[in-house]
């Protein structure tokens, strides 16, 4: 049990430091845009950072027996690991350099924050209380931080979108080169197209401006954020099912309980919006924006300052 306790607190530690080698290896693929290496080594640093935020997560699983979802610092690796593997994903799919630049920070705070900011007793495995000896564990914690993942990214790109429509100062020029755009092939603009991510414009120095690429981020983060609402909706659902069969009752108001009604109202408000009444751009990227501060009450914010049934967070004692 020791040797498995002391084997993941190293695998998150490397993942940390990994993760802050690509945030330096994916700006400077922005500033150098014809060289591919940079964005080579920040992906690599990602793709490993992903097997130790798992490895972690497996040794725990095993080593303890229970499925590692039970307190805060196991929620932050597989969160961590959650955003990664999307991170992954999505560059696999785009070929753009641009989600590393803005999800590799993320990752450090996530990382960083678990392995450096928690006490050590909040990283111990400690045995599960009877409310959380259940196969809901694995569901509902696993939705809705897979939701977390999908949506913050989601709505990430809502704020870049918010802060590259201003303009530009002379700094952002090469960021949002043509050269940024010429590496993606065979990907042309459709915002009908079926799948999670539209194609491409065929963008050339010629036809390069900035609306191009504002375009591209808003549809990106209505399809994201599309993906990580279902996940939300079932991990909701789910931990009302869990509720009523721990306590008695499907839903209790619990300062988490109202939170991630509020993240869910908030999403579905986005979603209608944008589906039903034809927001693009500002305004929907406005809602999105707001999102992402909300994701974070609701995840982290009312475990600091409130106190509830969703206790595993709490550390303010």
């Amino acid at each position: 049990m020791k040797l498995f306790q002391i084997q993941d607190y190293q695998f998150s530690t490397f993942s940390c430091f990994l993760v802050f080698f690509s945030i330096f290896f994916y700006w400077f693929s922005l500033l150098f845009t014809k060289n591919k290496l940079f964005s080579q080594l920040g992906r690599y640093c990602i793709l490993f950072s992903n097997f130790f935020f798992a490895f972690t997560l497996t040794l725990r699983w095993f080593g303890d027996g229970y499925f590692p979802l039970s307190n805060l610092y196991e929620s932050l690796i597989f969160l961590a690991w959650a955003i990664s593997f999307l991170h992954l994903y999505i560059e696999s799919q785009t070929k753009s350099r641009f989600i590393g630049a803005i999800s590799a920070p993320l990752l450090f705070f996530l990382s960083g924050f678990s392995t450096f900011t928690l006490p050590l007793e909040m990283q111990k495995a400690l045995p599960l209380v009877p409310s959380l000896q259940s196969n809901w564990l694995m569901m509902h914690v696993t939705m809705m931080m897979i939701s977390y993942a999908t949506l913050m990214i989601g709505s990430l790109l809502s704020l870049f979108y918010l802060a590259f429509s201003v303009p530009f100062p002379v700094l952002f020029k090469n960021l949002l080169s043509p050269n940024f755009f010429l590496s993606w092939e065979n990907f042309k603009f459709s915002k009908s197209s079926p799948s999670l991510f539209p194609e491409k414009p065929s963008l050339t120095t010629e036809n390069f401006s900035k609306l191009s690429f504002l375009e591209i981020i808003d549809v990106w983060s209505y399809r994201i954020i599309g993906l990580g609402f279902p996940f939300l909706t079932i991990g909701i659902i789910s931990g009302a099912v869990w509720a009523n069969e721990a306590w008695g009752t499907y839903w209790s108001w619990d300062p988490k309980e109202t939170w991630a009604f509020i993240t869910w109202l908030l999403f579905a408000i986005y979603l209608h919006s944008r589906f039903l009444k034809g927001w693009q751009g500002k305004k929907a990227a406005l809602l999105g924006s707001c999102g992402f501060f909300v994701i974070w009450i609701c995840y982290l914010g009312v475990n600091f300052l409130g106190k509830g049934l969703h206790t595993y967070g709490w550390v303010l004692s």
